[in-house]
Parts: structure tokens; C-alpha cells; sequence
């Protein structure tokens, strides 16, 4: 069972080392540096209630995390959040990924967010259909606009929008 909480400083090593390891050996991420322990508690602190980041723990052990980023330091996007989601590389293929998608999509929408964004590389379909099914939308394609492991890799951009209240 999954448990899914606030994400803390004191979670950061765990989700360094989630994200480390998918640097290292995905396409998930474009990022090719792995991030220190320091380097994920800025991270963290950068985030707000409006861009929360979430952890989903299995047995007390964090197996996973999501985020939900600022897309642009303009204010005109602050309405408009990024979605990430990683989970350790021992518990992929679980609904892990589903069920935190899912949450950070909801605490997106509570906490007053517009819409919220999501690269996805090109040989990702199981991302893609992940997000379809909580009501994102493919919105166009990147072509080759990163490297990766000696490849030039294409980006599905996919949004979710939220309806306006009254």
C-alpha cells in the first residue's frame, strides 16, 4: 500500500538517489549531472504550497516521488506548473507512478493552479497513456531538442487545464 505525504528535507537523499539513478540510465530527464544532497534541499525550497512536492512511501521506505515546478520565473506563468514523477527503480510497473500523478494533479488543482505541464520524451508511451488517463492533453511535439546518450530526442508536451470557478 502506498502512503503519500509532504514531501521533507529530510526525504531529500532518498530522492536524490530516485533521481540520480534516472539520470544515469533514462531518458526521463534531460538533466545528465547527478544532484547532490544539497542540491535537492534547494530544490525543495524553491517550492511552495502553489508547486508542492510529494513523496509516496511502501512499508515506511520512500519509492517514489512528484513535484510540481514553477514553469517560468515570469509572473504572467504563475498559474502554470510543470509535473514531474520518478519512482525507485525497484518499484516501477506497481501504480505507484499512477497514484502519485494522480495526487499531485489534485493538490495542482486545490492549490488554485491553472494548468499544469508535462515534457515527456519520445520512447515514453507509458507516461503518455499515464497522463491521458488523468485528463492531460497532447498539445504538440519538440523535435530533437535534447541529447541523450548520443541521441537527439523529441519531447511530447501534454497539459491539463483546469476549469475556471466562479
Amino acid at each position: 500500500m502506498l502512503t503519500i505525504r509532504q514531501a521533507t528535507v529530510n526525504d531529500m537523499s532518498v530522492v536524490a538517489d530516485i533521481y540520480n539513478e534516472a539520470i544515469l540510465n533514462t531518458t526521463a530527464t534531460f538533466d545528465t549531472e547527478v544532484k547532490s544532497l544539497e542540491n535537492r534541499i534547494q530544490w525543495l525550497s524553491q517550492h511552495s504550497s502553489m508547486n508542492p512536492v510529494i513523496v509516496g512511501e511502501c512499508n515506511g521506505e520512500v519509492v517514489g516521488w512528484a513535484s510540481l515546478s514553477r514553469w517560468s520565473d515570469r509572473s504572467a506563468y504563475d498559474s502554470t506548473a510543470e509535473v514531474s514523477v520518478y519512482i525507485h527503480k525497484d518499484f516501477r510497473n506497481r501504480g505507484f507512478g499512477r497514484k502519485l500523478l494522480e495526487v499531485i494533479t489534485i493538490e495542482g488543482e486545490k492549490a488554485g493552479l491553472h494548468t499544469i505541464l508535462s515534457r515527456i520524451t519520445q520512447d515514453n508511451q507509458k507516461s503518455v497513456h499515464l497522463h491521458e488517463v488523468f485528463g492531460y492533453k497532447h498539445v504538440g511535439v519538440l523535435k530533437e531538442v535534447g541529447m541523450k546518450f548520443d541521441k537527439f530526442l523529441d519531447v511530447y508536451m501534454m497539459q491539463k487545464v483546469f476549469a475556471k470557478k466562479d
